[in-house]
């Protein structure tokens, strides 16, 4: 009977999660449209992304439940041939200025790393997992090969808070370091933007970020001062932008998924971004997968949040496809559900469930 009701505890958890994201992915497409209705632009680049991340979610979800190892292996091996094949995924000289592409490229390998590290706790093969253990290994490597150092250390902390993931039996507590390890990224972006940091921080910032993003910030900043509620409409950020304005080579955006919200949609925008990040951390929390396996799909989409908040990963549909891929391949319940290899079985009883309510492992 305790079993039963563990059960329905879980599935009632898990309504609770789905039905928080209907109403987060709505509420993002549903304001797009009320800002550019208001002020004018283009809302389709936000319906777009909303659209990519709930079909990614769902493929994920179905794929999770009847493949949980074979999934999320494939996933990683798609991610590999993806940024080795379309070059315009690879950072070239005309975007190394602005992250651009480079930061699709490391977006694309983190959801890799991620989607191997799943793979290789959710099988019992201890051969199988070390396979997946240095494919995971592999996306760092190729990362730095493809002229990405953002990929090859997003990739490595992907690894390595896997690996500890193992000897994690706490959830809630490791997916709270991951927000508040997305939440200080986006602070220093901000920090850096308002030249609130310290003289040598900010110069050796703005050195690695390049003077012309942090103009950008600058302008998206002000947009966003100038009209904070509505912002100034969706995709209308490159027309009243100085900075780009100056440029010959633009894609009209500010490289940062928090500054374009800002700009373009106000701060019920950016609430609404973090909004949708929080509702990933929160389905991950109630997820029937083992820890190990939700602490690595967790720590992979914290690194593409990073990499949005300092550059332009968010504007590429591959990149959201993925992130909702990797979100519902860690949320789906498999057929059968077991502890992940190589961590400590719970014994019993209440033992089977760690003190935030989730499962140990």
């Amino acid at each position: 009977m305790a079993s039963t009701d563990d059960e329905d505890a879980d599935g009632e958890r898990r309504i609770a999660s789905d039905a928080v994201g209907v109403v987060v992915l709505g509420s993002c497409a549903t304001w797009s449209l009320v800002t550019a209705a208001a002020q004018g632009g283009r809302p389709e680049g936000v319906l777009l992304a909303v659209l990519a991340v709930a079909a990614g979610h769902a493929a994920g979800r179905i794929s999770g439940v009847l493949l949980p190892v074979a999934a999320p292996c494939a996933a990683a091996l798609a991610g590999l041939a993806l940024t080795a094949a379309l070059p315009r995924l690879v950072p070239g000289p005309e975007t190394v200025a602005p992250l651009g592409h480079a930061g699709a490229t490391a977006a694309v390998l983190t959801l890799s790393a991620g989607a191997a590290c799943c793979a290789a706790w959710a099988t019992p093969a201890p051969a199988a997992r070390l396979l997946l253990r240095l494919l995971a290994c592999g996306t760092a490597a190729a990362g730095a090969a493809l002229g990405s150092p953002t990929a090859a250390v997003s990739c490595a902390a992907v690894v390595l808070c896997s690996l500890a993931a193992g000897r994690m039996p706490h959830r809630g507590r490791g997916l709270a370091g991951l927000a508040l390890a997305a939440a200080a990224v986006a602070g220093l972006t901000w920090a850096a933007a308002c030249a609130a940091l310290p003289g040598g921080l900010a110069a050796s910032l703005e050195e690695r970020l390049t003077p012309r993003r942090v103009d950008l910030w600058r302008d998206a900043l002000d947009l966003a001062r100038h009209d904070a509620g509505l912002g100034v409409g969706p995709g209308r950020f490159g027309e009243l932008s100085a900075t780009a304005a100056r440029t010959t080579l633009t894609d009209g955006k500010p490289h940062s998924a928090p500054f374009q919200m800002a700009a373009e949609q106000g701060v019920v925008g950016v609430l609404l971004l973090a909004a949708a990040f929080g509702w990933v951390l929160f389905a991950l929390w109630h997820a029937a997968r083992p820890t190990p396996v939700v602490l690595s799909a967790g720590a992979a989409l914290t690194g593409v949040a990073a990499v949005a908040s300092v550059g332009n990963a968010l504007s590429f549909t591959a990149v959201s496809v993925g992130a909702g891929l990797l979100a519902g391949l860690a949320t789906a319940r498999p057929l059968a559900v077991g502890p992940a290899a190589g961590t400590v079985p719970a014994r019993s009883g209440r033992d089977l469930r760690s003190r935030d309510g989730r499962p140990a492992v």
